[in-house]
């Protein structure tokens, strides 16, 4: 057997709506078929450089704040970028955005980092804008299961 590969999940949920979604990912990733994967949920603001480094992906969730991501993430990115710019190139991840507007500040923003850092995108962030529907809710989940089946398959 395989060790277990490491999935890190970041998310800044301050709200009922951003919880549910968060919830979904972590469900998504922790799904009974999916084997090897050790889940790790925290705020971006318990998140540091070790967990960066322990992961072998990521999932960044935020809120959109002004159009942009939240101050919380901002701050993770802030604290984690130097400590982990050479070796964590390449890294998988994937996104979602919890949006009032069209959520396009608060992605390009976080896409500019995180091309920065040479990070990997690995399936199409997800964006939860406006009206709250059951449909974020279920891709989310979506969300969680394709990285931690990919890195369970060694995909990514």
């Amino acid at each position: 057997m395989s060790p277990a590969r490491h999935l890190l999940i970041v998310s800044h949920a301050p709200s009922a709506n951003t919880r549910a979604l968060t919830e979904s990912v972590v469900r998504g990733a922790s799904h009974p078929d999916i084997d090897g994967i050790v889940v790790r949920l925290l705020a971006p603001l318990e998140a540091g450089p070790p967990d960066v480094l322990w992961s072998h992906g990521l999932i960044l969730g935020t809120t959109e704040n002004f159009g942009y991501m939240s101050g919380a993430l901002k701050d993770f990115f802030d604290r984690i970028y130097y400590p982990c710019l050479e070796s964590t190139q390449g890294r998988p991840y994937a996104l979602f955005i919890r949006a009032g507007n069209d959520g396009t500040g608060a992605r390009t923003s976080i896409e500019r980092i995180v091309t920065g850092l040479r990070w990997r995108a690995v399936a199409p962030p997800v964006i939860a804008a406006g009206p709250f529907q059951a449909a974020y809710v279920e891709q989310c989940e979506e969300l969680g299961m394709t990285l931690a089946a990919g890195l369970e398959a060694g995909i990514f």
